[in-house]
């Protein structure tokens, strides 16, 4: 018999999901609102949970992703500029520093650039790059799951968790906002500013579509550029391609869509490249510290090992 993370009695099990289930509902509920996709979300949770022994053990392996999704939206309960003050203009100042371009009308930064300097073929591949940031690593771990790799999926999970929470913590530490609000706002700082799909409107309008617009309407905060956790994802994964058992074609298909989205990220003004840095950065200090950190603690170790045994 498997060890179990949890009590050993099946009910027990359920009570636990069903606690957790609530707990979340409940702080959603008051703290941000109810939303539709809330419910839906936790009877399909709750449904599988109890089902089978199989769709119960998929729960608890998705659980990291969950626990990212459940984050990000209560960033809403405390928007980080009420924390501390919003970078607006020292990071566009170092950008143009660092990395600006001389024109005929003076130095610009890379964003500025390629807000006049773009096409519809890039267009297109930028909207194609930024669509995979979050699907293409989730898809990567359910292929690590059912193709039996289970160590090496949690350890994906988890450290695609950890650089999410490093980031968010990074998020409220030093709040920051993107190169699209300058152009828009300028140097002032505006309190609520909703999200833009800035050089990624580009996209909608050529396909018809609005998926940016929806997307970026619901950003839980416009001053979380830094740093840029859209560069941090697929670098994830490609780190987990190289780990696990994975084809050729996976890990260059990893690679280019990583350089991708490093692309876009400032493309689309979204980013400048000292965030995607920054997203780099945390993404290699996150996997240092779960790989070569928390795994060296005897007691850690043991309850991954035992998570591991859960999900198989």
């Amino acid at each position: 018999m498997k060890p179990s993370l949890f009590p050993a009695k099946p009910l027990s099990h359920n009570l636990w999901m069903l606690g957790g289930l609530i707990v979340w509902l409940a702080v959603t509920i008051v703290g941000i609102g109810f939303r539709p996709e809330h419910a839906f979300l936790a009877a399909l949770l709750a449904g599988m949970f109890a089902a089978t022994g199989s769709s119960r053990r998929l729960v608890v392996a998705l659980l990291p992703f969950f626990i990212f999704g459940i984050s990000y939206d209560w960033m809403n309960l405390l928007p980080n500029y009420e924390v501390n003050s919003v970078d607006i203009r020292d990071l566009y100042e170092n950008e143009k520093a660092l990395f600006g371009i001389s024109t005929a009308v003076g130095v610009v930064t890379p964003n500025e650039f390629f807000a006049v300097h773009h096409c519809p073929a890039m267009d297109f591949m930028a909207g194609f790059f930024y669509l995979c940031w979050v699907p293409v690593p989730i898809l990567f771990g359910i292929y690590l799951y059912f193709n039996g790799q289970r160590s090496e999926y949690l350890h994906f999970a988890i450290v695609f968790l950890l650089v999410n929470l490093l980031g968010f913590a990074g998020y409220y530490i030093h709040p920051a906002a993107p190169p699209w609000y300058v152009a828009s706002h300028g140097f002032d700082f505006i309190a609520g500013t909703h999200g833009e799909t800035a050089g990624l409107g580009r996209f909608d309008a050529m396909t018809g579509l609005t998926i940016f617009n929806g997307l970026y309407a619901r950003n839980a905060n416009v001053f979380a550029a830094m740093p840029s956790l859209h560069s941090a994802y697929m670098l994830i994964a490609f780190f987990y391609t190289l780990r696990a058992r994975t084809p050729l074609w996976m890990k260059i298909a990893a690679a280019i869509i990583c350089l991708g989205i490093w692309f876009t990220a400032v493309y689309s003004s979204h980013h400048y490249i000292l965030d995607v840095l920054g997203g780099i950065a945390v993404t290699i200090l996150g996997y240092l510290l779960f790989e070569y950190g928390l795994m060296r603690i005897p007691a850690f170790c043991r309850f991954i090992g035992r998570y591991s045994n859960y999900i198989s």
